[in-house]
Parts: C-alpha cells; sequence; structure tokens
C-alpha cells in the first residue's frame, strides 16, 4: 500500500485529513516529528507547497500538506497566513482575533484551504485550493472543531463551525471546498499509476528519520 506522509502536527487538521482520504489506497502516516518546516511564503498555497515538498525529500515517501487560516476583512486578510501563530492556544488566538475587531460592524472573513502532494522526489503533483465566506461572531459558539471554528458562522446554515455537525462542516469548510477539487485529481493519478485499490484503508502510523 502507499505510503500518503501528511505534513502537519496538528491533530483536527490530521483527523479531518484522514476523513477525507478514508476511501483511498493509502497508508497515512504521520510526518516525523523532529521535522519541523519554517512556513516562509506569503500564501497558503506557497506554504503547502513548501511543506509537502520538503517532508517528501526528507522521508522519501509521498507526501501531503495542507496550509489554511482565516482571512478577515476588516483586518485586510489578517491573520491570513499567520493564523496558526496569531497566539500559542485556540483560546488566545480567538480572544485577540476579538479584540482586533471590536465593535467593527464590518464581520466578514474567509476561511482559505490549500493542498499540496509530492511524490517521492519532492516534485509537485498536485494541489488545489478551497475558500469558505462567513462572518466572525461577537463571541464563541459551538464545540466542535477547533482553531478558530466557534468564532466563524456560516450565514447559509446560521451555523458556527463548531456548531455544525463534521458531515456538515465537511462538506462546507474550505478544506472539504479543496478536497472537492483534489479528489478527482488524485483518484486519476493513483490510476495512472496503477495503484490497487484496497478494502484496507485510512491506516495511520508513524514514521521516523532514517
Amino acid at each position: 500500500m502507499t505510503i500518503l506522509v501528511v505534513a502537519t502536527g496538528n491533530l483536527g487538521k490530521l483527523a479531518e485529513i484522514q476523513s477525507y482520504l478514508s476511501h483511498f489506497p493509502l497508508e497515512l502516516a504521520l510526518k516525523p516529528t523532529n521535522l519541523e518546516i519554517e512556513e516562509t511564503e506569503s500564501t497558503f498555497l506557497g506554504n503547502a507547497r513548501l511543506k509537502a515538498s520538503q517532508v517528501a525529500m526528507v522521508t522519501h515517501q509521498w507526501a501531503i500538506a495542507d496550509d489554511s487560516g482565516l482571512a478577515v476583512d476588516a483586518l485586510d486578510g489578517s491573520p491570513g497566513v499567520f493564523s496558526a501563530r496569531y497566539g500559542t492556544t485556540d483560546a488566545e488566538r480567538i480572544d485577540r482575533l476579538l479584540k482586533a475587531l471590536a465593535n467593527n460592524p464590518n464581520r466578514g472573513a474567509q476561511f482559505v484551504c490549500a493542498i499540496a502532494i509530492a511524490n517521492p522526489t519532492g516534485e509537485l503533483v498536485l494541489e488545489a485550493e478551497g475558500i469558505c465566506r462567513g462572518e466572525i461572531l461577537a463571541e464563541p459558539r459551538g464545540v466542535n472543531g477547533f482553531g478558530y471554528d466557534p468564532i466563524f458562522w456560516v450565514a447559509e446554515y446560521g451555523l458556527s463551525f463548531a456548531e455544525m455537525e463534521p458531515q456538515l462542516k465537511a462538506k462546507t469548510s474550505h478544506r472539504g471546498q479543496a478536497f472537492a477539487s483534489l479528489l478527482p485529481q488524485l483518484e486519476q493519478k493513483m490510476l495512472n499509476l496503477d495503484i490497487p485499490r484496497s478494502e484496507e484503508t485510512g491506516i495511520l502510523r508513524n514514521i521516523k528519520l532514517s
């Protein structure tokens, strides 16, 4: 079975990636804990490409990387690519964002997700992006999800991401949109590589640097 190294240490993100790839004959492996990739690019796609390529080259395996974040209209797109570095905990990041917005009536925002897949040589072979528009709530709502989910409200459903059931969030979210674009590409790529189907999918294991 083909190993696909997931280039993240974010367990919430990892769980969502696993769910999207559950029907593919892939053995998912966590990136080595001692492998840190500095996100130096100015765009989500740039960082996804960087992480996928470097993790693939170091592990000599296929690698998938997701870079995502929240861009708030009234804050000129911040925190953007710095979303994960906007504080040390989810609660701290949310608090900082709400204080920055204060009583600003412009609550428009969008979650952005970029995904890249690289082959074992580090060559980028697939990529996709997804966007979900919403608004920033005045205070957190809901207990599901992670990150900024409790303050991101989607008008179509009248729910925050943290109030959504996992199936609804998977369909609606920026990551869901990105995977909706990526999965047909991945299916075709696997057919071209003549990778057989298997009932044993979505396995997760650790991988260590040699």
